[in-house]
C-alpha cells in the first residue's frame, strides 16, 4: 500500500473569448493606454459575453480540472465555489455548477473572501477529506468583474477581468500535497475594497443604482500599503511552520492584483529565488480566480515538476490572507 496525502490531483482555467486590451480600456477610461501598463503591467483582460456568467465560467474549468485528473463528476463529495460576484444572490452558484457538471453527489456551497477565495476553498477542501477518507472535493474560484466595473473611475476599470480556476483535491502520494495554511483576516480594513449598494444595509432602489453604488470600488493606496505590510510577515509564518526557509521555495504563485504590486511583494517577502508565476499581463486581475488561473498556467506549460514546493498567496476584499504551502505531485496539471 502507497502512503498518500491530501493534495492537488489536477487543475483547470476557463477564460472567456473575447480579449479587451489595454487600448481600447483606455479609450473608454479616457486615459493613455501607456498610462495603463506602465501603472498596472496589464496588456490585456477577458471579459465575459452577453450570455455569460459566472456558473458558466466556473463549470467551463471545473470540467477541465476534472477531465485531467479522471476523476468523474459522480465522485465529486464536495463542491466549493469561491465568488464575489455570484450569478444571483440566490441561489448559491455553486449549486448551479453542480447542475451544470451533473456533479449530483456532491455537498455544494458558496464561499466568499473575495481573492483569497480559492485558498481558502483548498483548506476548507483539505478538512472535509482529512474527515471523510477518500473522498474528492472540487475547488472553483470564478469571477465576473466586469458587470461591476465603473467606467468613469480609471484605478479600478484598469485592472480588472473575468476568469475561472480550478482544482481536484484528494490523495496524492506522499510525500507531495499540502504541507500548510496560513488564514487571517483583518475586519478593520473592510472599507479597502466593497461593493457599497445591493444587500441588507443599502437594498436595490433608483437612487443607489443612479448614485452607482453597485459598482465596484478600491482604496488602491491603502490596498498598497495593507498588503506591503500584512503579506510577507504571513507567508514567512506559514514557511517557517512547516519547517522550510524562504530560499528553498520554488514557486511563488500570488493574487496577480498589480503588476508593478506583484514586483515589490517579491522583493519585500525575500523570494526572489523562487519562480513567480503571472498571468496578469494577459488576463489582468481576476479576482479569487487570479492564483487558480495562473496555478493552471504554470502546470499546464509543464513548469511545476514533482517534488517541487509551490507557495500560493492570496490577499485581497475583507481584507484578508490566505496562503497555503504545497509540495507538487508530478501527475497533477497534465493532460489525462
Amino acid at each position: 500500500m502507497v502512503d498518500s496525502s491530501i493534495g492537488i490531483l489536477a487543475t483547470g482555467s476557463c477564460l472567456p473569448e473575447r480579449a479587451v486590451s489595454s487600448a481600447e480600456v483606455a479609450r473608454r477610461v479616457g486615459v493613455d493606454p501607456e498610462w495603463i501598463e506602465r501603472k498596472t503591467q496589464i496588456a490585456s483582460r477577458r471579459y465575459a459575453a452577453p450570455d455569460e456568467a459566472t456558473s458558466d465560467l466556473a463549470a467551463g474549468a471545473a470540467r477541465d480540472a476534472l477531465a485531467r485528473s479522471g476523476v468523474t463528476a459522480d465522485r465529486i463529495g464536495y463542491l466549493i465555489v469561491s465568488t464575489s460576484t455570484g450569478d444571483s444572490p440566490q441561489p448559491p452558484t455553486s449549486y448551479l455548477v453542480q447542475e451544470g457538471l451533473g456533479a449530483d453527489g456532491a455537498a455544494c456551497f458558496d464561499i466568499n473572501v473575495v481573492c483569497s477565495g480559492f485558498v481558502y476553498g483548498l483548506a476548507l477542501a483539505r478538512s472535509l477529506i482529512a474527515l471523510d477518507p477518500g473522498a474528492y472535493a472540487l475547488v472553483v474560484a470564478a469571477d465576473v468583474y466586469s458587470r461591476i466595473l465603473d467606467f468613469d473611475d480609471r484605478r479600478t476599470a484598469v485592472l480588472l477581468g473575468d476568469g475561472a480556476g480550478a482544482a481536484v483535491v484528494g490523495p496524492v502520494p506522499a510525500p507531495s500535497g499540502f504541507l500548510g495554511f496560513d488564514l487571517t483576516s483583518h475586519g478593520y480594513a473592510n472599507q479597502l475594497i466593497r461593493v457599497e449598494a445591493g444587500g441588507s444595509r443599502v437594498p436595490v432602489s433608483h437612487e443607489t443604482v443612479d448614485a452607482g453604488g453597485h459598482f465596484f470600488r478600491m482604496d488602491g493606496r491603502g490596498v498598497r500599503d495593507f498588503v506591503m505590510e500584512k503579506v510577507p510577515p504571513a507567508l514567512k509564518v506559514l514557511v517557517d511552520r512547516a519547517g522550510f526557509t524562504l530560499d528553498q521555495i520554488d514557486h511563488l504563485v500570488p493574487h496577480q492584483a498589480n503588476g508593478v504590486l506583484l514586483s515589490q511583494l517579491v522583493d519585500q517577502c525575500g523570494l526572489g529565488g523562487a519562480r513567480t508565476h503571472r498571468t496578469l499581463e494577459r488576463y489582468g486581475n481576476i479576482g479569487s480566480a487570479s492564483v487558480p488561473v495562473a496555478l493552471d498556467d504554470a502546470a499546464a506549460a509543464g513548469r511545476l515538476h514533482d517534488g517541487d514546493l509551490v507557495l500560493l498567496a492570496g490577499f485581497g476584499g475583507g481584507m484578508s490572507i490566505g496562503a497555503c504551502l504545497l509540495r507538487w505531485a508530478g501527475t497533477a496539471g497534465g493532460e489525462a
